[in-house]
């Protein structure tokens, strides 16, 4: 393993958070937006309660407007990228340009979404150029542990959100394989303590999905 400094090891852990959050964000948008055009026009109620998000939205147009590219609001889908988008320049030196290229046309797409009349086009786009992203982390970034810290960021944003909307229990017992096997091959500091009850939560017929959050938000050690 490479040497790399705390400080870089939290950016790197919190590019792959923000950017999962991103495109799971935008695939559950086009889900609430399905519902909102063919059944419940308030579905975006029960999105915000569902991923624990304030309801500061007036109504569906006002969401749809604001939730994918409000840049004023925290919880947007462009904030998120943005936060992605920041951690991705620092780490330059580290990552190189070749995936960073990715969250910038993310970027581009992103706002491109904002004069769209189908936002559903542009949020597609931005699913597209991060799938990309995770592609060239695995094949141009040479260091496994830089390569292993940004995925567990990934698992670890998944399994959070897969906690809150309650998923399938097989979708949660393969997240917590999956972090449980790459969280081992890195160098951060977690608590196995939390990994431990995680893998025994998992074996559980019935999940509780509010303990899996809490662990999974509080699983890495600074």
């Amino acid at each position: 393993m490479g040497i790399i400094s705390v400080e870089n090891m939290d950016r790197l852990f919190w590019l792959g958070r923000y950017s999962e959050r991103v495109y799971t964000s935008a695939r559950l948008f086009a889900d609430s937006f399905d519902r909102m055009i063919d059944t419940d026009m308030d579905d975006y109620a029960v999105f915000c309660r569902r991923l624990d998000i304030p309801n500061i939205y007036g109504s569906k147009e006002d969401f749809c407007a604001r939730y994918i590219s409000d840049e004023d609001d925290p919880n947007s889908i462009y904030s998120n990228l943005m936060r992605a988008y920041d951690n991705a320049i620092v780490l330059r030196n580290e990552i190189g340009s070749e995936p960073i290229t990715y969250i910038q046309l993310s970027v581009y797409d992103m706002k491109k979404s904002r004069v769209m009349r189908a936002p559903l086009v542009g949020l597609q786009k931005v699913e597209d150029d991060i799938l990309a992203f995770w592609g060239i982390v695995d094949d141009m970034i040479e260091d496994e542990n830089m390569r292993n810290i940004i995925k567990v960021g990934k698992r670890v944003e998944r399994l959070d959100l897969y906690g809150r909307l309650r998923t399938d229990r097989a979708d949660i017992v393969r997240e917590v394989h999956r972090l449980a096997g790459r969280i081992a091959r890195t160098n951060l500091h977690y608590d196995e303590k939390n990994l431990k009850e995680l893998k025994k939560l998992a074996e559980e017929e019935q999940i509780d999905y509010d303990r899996v959050v809490a662990l999974a938000d509080t699983l890495r050690k600074d």
